[in-house]
């Protein structure tokens, strides 16, 4: 088994090189900034993360730790840069700085779902680490199955890069966020070997599946419908009324009285 689990991890790291590398020659990486630094990031890391598991116990646990936290971060980096491309038709329309506000609503998605995750029995720092890669796959998991139904409405396709990219993350993140419910209970060696196998083996197909994608043209991204346009454009004027109410109330309370 610990032989099929190293040939799962070589032919990942070839399989996430050719990502980068079509993300860099396909000029993909313009709109995909944070995503391909991400996927330099992540090839990077596990590169590096599996030598060091086999060599340095103590080492691994600690790398392992701040690999984890980095890892989140990039995620919600990456989800608020899809997010923010999936809204380039009415770019025009927005302020120039709306991405906070989207960054600002994936972090109290995060914050609604952290309550929800984790297991107990474990040491703290585990804990930890279970809760937040819990919290990471659950974002991806909700973007691609929000994004998928209402692909539609927002005038994507399957040849669209963003759901190609939510796509690939929906599904490994699935495996992973299984895996990590069924690791609650008891495992033997064994059983726990091929369920991590599993998890590898889902990540490199969906690697193989960005391989796949990004080789082929993307599709021309149409406008929004006149409907949907309306609603997003509300919903923004929404968010920009409350912003200016809340300024506005901390003037106020500033002033001196009397």
């Amino acid at each position: 088994m610990e032989h099929l689990s190293d040939v799962i991890w070589i032919l990942g790291i070839l399989a996430e090189l050719v990502v980068v590398l079509l993300l860099v020659v396909r000029g993909l990486w313009h709109s995909l900034r944070i995503f391909t630094a991400y996927c330099v990031w992540d090839l990077a890391s596990n590169a590096m993360v599996l030598p060091l598991a086999k060599f340095s116990g103590s080492s691994y646990r600690e790398v392992y730790l701040a690999v984890v936290v980095i890892d989140a971060v990039f995620v919600f980096a990456v989800l608020t840069e899809l997010i923010w491309s999936v809204l380039r038709p009415i770019h025009k329309f927005l302020h120039r700085r709306a991405y906070i506000f989207i960054a600002l609503f994936l972090a109290l998605a995060g914050v609604l779902l952290w309550p929800l995750t984790g297991v107990g029995g474990v040491a703290r720092t585990f804990a930890y680490v279970i809760h937040v890669e819990q919290v990471s796959s659950l974002l991806r998991i909700l973007f691609f199955v929000g994004l998928a139904a209402c692909s539609n409405l927002l005038s994507l396709s399957w040849k669209s890069r963003e759901l190609q990219v939510a796509t690939g993350w929906g599904f490994y993140s699935l495996v992973s966020f299984g895996a990590m419910l069924v690791h609650t209970h008891d495992l033997n060696v064994s059983q726990y070997g091929i369920l991590n196998e599993i998890v590898v083996a889902s990540f490199l197909a969906s690697l193989l599946y960005w391989v796949y994608s990004f080789a082929q043209k993307e599709a021309e991204r149409r406008e929004f419908t006149p409907q949907m346009q309306d609603f997003l454009l509300a919903v923004a004027g929404v968010a920009r009324e409350q912003r200016l109410a809340l300024a506005q109330a901390a003037l106020e309370r500033r002033q001196p009285r009397g």
